[in-house]
């Protein structure tokens, strides 16, 4: 069981088996009896809870990315933070939304369908005074006053659509290209019936927090959308690093990798003088140094020691001879 029972609940179910009040035999027949658990055909749940999680991923990274390029649009710290993923009706997005509010259409090309993009008025209009030069003023008396917004503000804000639909797509970038397109800006929600009521959708919920004021950004994508990328919603095809790596692909990289330049150093020596001792140095005074001229010289790449080398000289120019591989973990003394 895994509920924990106290030492009184423990002593009384003794005595109502001691008693006789309590059936043991019942008891069992009631746990062998098949549970049965509610379907709701109307609300099917269609993606297993290991895609859903996979969503939970994709749109945590959608949060941060769009919190930057938000930030950076209104000059003003903006702090998106994922609330849940939820799987529910086209019927029951839409009854959830307030009469005013803008209901963003889009498309993309990954996803079929058509997917939606709903940003609280609230949101809406700080956006548009941060955008104009306000500040951090009192948006209650204008969002009650406010029941449309004008065409200069849904340009304005078709901007802001823009930047977020940008964080969409570049947080679906590891699984499929969207290249998200803007096909109508709506304030009314009941103008957004593109779908049937019953139709199961997934609803990404997330909260808005600007001048310590929150509001709410909603992303409603259909399940249809999901359909022809099932497998790559799979944390197996997702995350499996053993998957076949495309030759041609192998080879562009190999290519890239052999046609690379790097730095190399032989190190001759070392020694140490005064400050004194180097401002007398003259032409053809001699520096000891701490290696034998017998002993092999060092040589680095990319300032990583990698070799041991013997001096020489190669078609009139200086060049060296490899006579041993460091492994690394080796000392360098």
């Amino acid at each position: 069981m895994s509920q924990v029972l106290s030492q009184q609940e423990i002593d009384s179910l003794l005595n109502a088996l001691n008693t006789g009040e309590l059936d043991p035999e019942a008891l069992k027949e009631e746990e062998e009896e098949v549970k049965v658990r509610l379907y709701d055909f109307r609300r099917p749940i269609k993606l297993s809870k290991e895609y859903t999680n996979t969503l939970h991923m994709i749109f945590e990274n959608f949060s941060k990315v769009t919190s930057n390029l938000l930030t950076t649009q209104l000059r003003h710290g903006v702090n998106i933070t994922l609330g849940a993923v939820e799987q529910m009706s086209y019927d029951e997005f839409i009854r959830s939304m307030p009469k005013f509010t803008l209901l963003t259409l889009f498309s993309a090309d990954g996803l079929s369908g058509t997917q939606m993009l709903e940003i609280n008025p609230q949101f809406c209009i700080q956006a548009v005074e941060l955008l104009c030069g306000g500040g951090s003023t009192d948006y209650t008396q204008k969002l009650e006053k406010k029941d449309k917004f004008t065409d200069i503000e849904l340009g304005m804000l078709e901007e802001v659509v823009g930047d977020i639909l940008k964080g969409f797509e570049i947080s679906w970038s590891e699984i499929i290209e969207t290249n998200p397109k803007i096909l109508s800006l709506e304030t009314n929600p009941q103008l957004g019936q593109n779908m049937s009521p019953n139709e199961p959708v997934i609803l990404a919920s997330f909260t808005v927090e600007i001048f310590k004021k929150k509001s709410f950004i909603n992303i409603c994508i259909p399940y249809i959308s999901f359909e022809n990328i099932l497998d790559k919603l799979s944390f197996r095809n997702w995350f499996d690093f053993e998957k076949d790596v495309n030759d041609k692909s192998k080879d562009i990289l190999t290519d890239n990798l052999m046609t690379a330049q790097v730095d190399l150093e032989v190190l001759l020596g070392k020694s140490e003088i005064t400050v004194s001792d180097f401002l007398e140095l003259e032409l053809g005074d001699i520096i000891q140094l701490d290696v034998k001229s017998k002993d092999p010289l060092k040589l680095y790449v990319e300032d990583k020691l990698h070799f041991l080398v013997k001096p020489g000289q190669v078609e009139e120019k200086l060049g060296v001879e490899i006579l041993k591989f460091i492994e690394e973990g080796e000392q360098d003394e």
